[in-house]
């Protein structure tokens, strides 16, 4: 008999088919968890979760720990006999990073699977708070969770009146994109007091050219610092030197796992993004006033 059937009519017979829902606290802690995103695995680790971790993807390295975990796939699909094989009682999936084919599959073979939605920063102690409700270990998820609203409180505090600064947000070098007012990363920057000068755009992520920047003139140009396997070129932007980010050499690097993934270390990131921009938005005070 093929092993794969053996492994799924196994897991068949052993889990309830049943999708969870995200409130779904009348079911026994989660013991053997796959977890299908990186802000998974951090935020797991974050409320003390970390070690029930069975199987996760590509890209899930934090903490150093999270690096012996075994791999079952990445954005690109599941190896879904890997996956059985690790009779994980609870999947966590992030419908926005995972093939929703692979989801339905895991569904229909009666794997619990329950959906990480974070999309909005206010949204992370929400996160952590039903993570800690499927663990059982809500007293630690509530410490962290309330660590991250009083740390992002505090910083939409000392900005909030903070004198605008104009930024080009470079998400991804080739083909150029950046982001609108609808993302995740425009929140960042509005609690930094910054103004996004791509906005307005019509799609979240829009592909851009060297002449929407041209047209925009940011103060200020923001480079996140991604992990690829492949090396991206670096856009020379002192060849134009009518943006005043280019004129001026107010470029800013940002640790794009800090920032980009929805964990209680984005306030690390965005500690760091505030204060880089509140030196490029002094800088700009300062030639005001010699200009005059």
């Amino acid at each position: 008999m093929n092993k794969v059937f053996v492994i799924w009519l196994s897991m068949v017979f052993l889990l309830t088919a049943i999708s969870a829902s995200a409130d779904d606290s009348s079911a026994p802690p989660a013991k053997r968890i796959v977890a299908l995103a990186p802000h998974i695995v951090e935020n797991l680790y974050a409320i003390g979760a970390g070690e029930r971790i069975v199987g996760t993807v590509e890209y899930a390295d934090y903490p150093a720990e999270a690096n012996q975990i075994p791999r079952i796939g990445g954005y690109h699909g599941i190896a879904l006999e890997k996956l059985l094989a690790l009779s994980p009682d609870l999947v966590i999936a992030w419908q926005g990073g995972n093939q929703q084919a692979d989801l339905d599959k895991l569904e229909q073979l009666g794997i619990k699977v329950v959906y990480s939605e974070t999309k909005d920063l206010k949204q992370i102690p929400h996160s952590l708070r039903w993570l800690g409700r499927l663990t059982a270990l809500k007293e630690n998820a509530e410490q962290v969770a309330r660590r991250f609203e009083q740390g992002l409180e505090k910083l939409q505090e000392r900005y909030r009146s903070a004198a605008p600064v104009s930024v080009f947000y470079q998400l991804w070098p080739a083909p150029m994109m950046t982001v609108n007012g609808t993302t995740w990363i425009h929140q960042t920057l509005e609690v930094c007091g910054a103004s996004n000068v791509f906005a307005d755009a019509t799609t979240a992520y829009p592909q851009i050219s060297i002449e929407n920047v041209l047209h925009t003139k940011p103060q200020v140009i923001v480079i996140p610092q991604e992990k690829s396997k492949k090396a991206q070129p670096k856009i020379d932007w002192h060849n134009w030197p009518e943006i005043p980010a280019a004129k001026h050499q107010q470029y800013i690097e940002v640790n794009a796992d800090l920032l980009h993934r929805y964990t209680s270390r984005v306030l690390e990131g965005l500690g760091g993004l505030c204060d880089k921009l509140d030196a490029s938005r002094t800088y700009y005070q300062k030639l005001t006033t010699t200009e005059n």
